[in-house]
């Protein structure tokens, strides 16, 4: 595989996701080595001439003000990582402390921070070599970058802390002796150049938007499901009904659910019958499902932005001027993965309100809970709890993190964007909804199981039948847990979406 090139700043979200996989290599382009080059040399006249520059030969936060003699910038820059590792919590997973580093490459790499290539090198010898830093999930609250976990991000570079090799924590040290390469000794502006970013919130963020997008068009097939499982009604799906509203998320959500019902002969035995409308969660998912779908895509436009970016301070720009400002800040991506939990949330909503409809025999026309034998058998009863219980904790997890601010470092970092809590929140409705849809892809397939067998559209079918690959219809209670857990995987691994897209096409998002 050829390697992917980091310092320019174009790697759309593809580029991204591969870069967390540890079939990945990397390398800087040609025209990024020129500018780190250009860039250090800045750096080290402003020290030769004896320029204050706060971060380069000064002490950080509320201690801005104080020069640091010359002789003791290295270990200014030392002591900058060792005393901002005070990350605690779970570790990330490799998966996004893999993104995370090399989004860290990508940002020096860029040309505004002043280090070194000697600092490059380092680093991508430790990606390249696969070991990747064991970064703790909490302690940033997303103001002059990811400062604490960042840290952690850093340490293995000068032969601190640990890495991952495989799926074991080993001394970095230890790493660094299998590739034959000493521990780094930073010089002037390099310990704030790690650490000084939004890399941490950035990395699982592009990997959460990553999941959704896939998620929106699960939401899609899973509706239509239900939409024949319930013998709903497709005429709110017509063309020229969004076409006067035409908000893009709900013109493609209309869209794809046209394509997968396409052909269906369950829409056809019922397309003349007394039913007026269907229930909101069937009639109006173009509208719930494309605003979710809008929000998702104004957070890819974020992180993607935001994943190619400078977010050093400060920045070092081309003919010598070195200014301090506040690129680090995380408000951008705070809000946007706020927007997206609330987004995704909203798909679990819904999709948890169609999987009551398929269960409680009052709406839905079928046996109470699905089930071939009621009373005696509880069917789906307890899998709507749980969608029920998914969809609740979202609702708390969807409380904006961006909202709220703790002053830190004396007051002087008075404003903060809680960026890290946000992706980890909106990491996790991600998750839970994933779970939600596959119950109601079990309880659609169920449904039409028990229908009058009549074919559905060519896309639900597909799905209908990947589905029943792995997971036999219902014919008594069994032990259900494993699978809830096979529907999840079909969901979170592409494979349902993937053989829906077979028969109708790409869907769209």
């Amino acid at each position: 595989m050829p390697k992917i090139l980091l310092g320019d700043p174009s790697l759309p979200l593809s580029t991204l996701v591969q870069l967390s996989r540890d079939d990945a290599r990397i390398a800087l382009s040609p025209a990024a080595r020129k500018r780190v080059f250009a860039s250090r040399a800045v750096v080290e006249k402003a020290v030769r001439d004896g320029a204050t520059m706060y971060g380069i030969n000064t002490g950080f936060g509320k201690l801005a003000g104080v020069r640091i003699p010359d002789q003791q910038l290295a270990q200014l820059q030392k002591n900058l990582l060792l005393s901002h590792a005070t990350g605690v919590g779970e570790p990330l997973s490799v998966e996004q402390s893999r993104l995370a580093f090399a989004l860290r490459i990508h940002n020096l790499a860029l040309g505004f921070s002043g280090v070194r290539m000697a600092l490059l090198e380092q680093a991508i010898a430790l990606w390249n070599g696969g070991y990747v830093p064991v970064i703790p999930s909490q302690g940033s609250v997303g103001a002059s970058g990811d400062l604490a976990p960042l840290s952690h991000m850093a340490l293995p570079l000068i032969g601190f802390g640990e890495v991952w090799q495989g799926g074991t924590r080993i001394p970095s040290a230890a790493a660094l002796q299998h590739l034959g390469r000493e521990p780094l000794e930073l010089r002037e502006k390099e310990g704030l150049a790690l650490i000084n970013g939004t890399q941490i919130m950035t990395a699982i963020g592009c990997l959460v938007v990553h999941r959704a997008m896939l998620l929106a068009k699960v939401a899609d097939v899973a509706c239509a499901m239900t939409v024949e499982a319930l013998r709903g009604s497709e005429k709110p799906f017509q063309q020229r009904l969004h076409e006067v509203r035409p908000h893009e998320g709900q013109l493609a959500t209309a869209s794809n659910l046209r394509a997968l019902l396409a052909g269906s002969k369950v829409m056809q035995s019922h397309a003349d019958c007394a039913k007026v409308q269907d229930a909101y969660s069937l009639r109006c998912a173009p509208q719930v499902h494309g605003a979710a779908k809008d929000g998702i895509r104004y957070a890819l436009d974020v992180l993607v932005t935001e994943a190619n970016s400078v977010t050093d301070n400060p920045l070092v720009f081309p003919g010598g001027d070195v200014v301090s400002g506040g690129n680090f800040h995380g408000q951008p991506v705070s809000q946007a993965l706020d927007f997206l939990a609330i987004a995704v949330s909203t798909l679990a909503n819904i999709s948890e309100r169609r999987i009551e409809q398929l269960v409680n025999p009052d709406i839905s026309g079928l046996p109470p809970f699905l089930a071939k034998n009621p009373g005696l058998e509880s069917g789906f009863m307890i899998p709507q709890v749980v969608a029920a219980s998914l969809a609740s904790e979202n609702k708390s997890l969807a409380h904006p993190a961006s909202v709220d601010t703790i002053p830190t470092s004396a007051n002087r970092e008075d404003h903060v964007s809680m960026g890290v809590t946000a992706a980890r929140h909106a990491e996790r409705v991600v998750a839970n909804t994933a779970k939600v849809l596959g119950i109601e892809l079990l309880c659609a397939a169920q449904g039409l199981d028990l229908g009058e067998r009549l074919k559905p559209g060519a896309g639900v079918e597909a799905a209908y039948r990947t589905l029943r690959k792995r997971v036999a219809g219902l014919e008594g209670d069994r032990y259900l847990a494993p699978d809830l857990a096979v529907a999840e995987e079909l969901v979170v691994d592409g494979t349902l979406v993937a053989a829906a897209e077979r028969k109708v096409g790409v869907l769209a998002v």
